[in-house]
């Protein structure tokens, strides 16, 4: 039995970086999250694994509408672990997308 729904498309893209970037990421770099878990970087970019790391807890909530007083509907701004960078990366829905839960688990 076909169980649609429909999950967005989310790009995380740096906005700022207010200290130095140890890491080598820059403003504008981003990588996207599409078809409910495919990881995107852009090809022969990179995105560093610990300021993804302080994002993907948030991912599956961004993914879904969300009540409009829910503080994660609103929200939109992430930081990155590392103290010294000072790394702030946005979270945007790019693409709302159906799919069929039968064919995920």
């Amino acid at each position: 039995m076909s169980l649609p729904f429909t999950l967005f498309d989310i790009r995380v893209t740096v906005d700022a970086i207010e200290g130095r970037s140890v890491c080598g990421l820059a403003v504008g770099d981003y990588f996207e999250v599409t078809h409910s878990s495919q990881v995107r970087i852009p090809a022969g970019k990179h995105f560093c694994l610990y300021a993804m790391s302080a994002i993907m807890p948030l991912i599956p909530a961004k993914q879904r509408l969300l009540a409009s007083n829910d503080w994660l509907e609103r929200d939109t701004l992430v930081a990155c672990p590392d103290p010294e960078e000072r790394l702030i990366m946005r979270i945007e829905r790019i693409h709302s997308r159906t799919l069929d839960s039968t064919d995920l688990t």
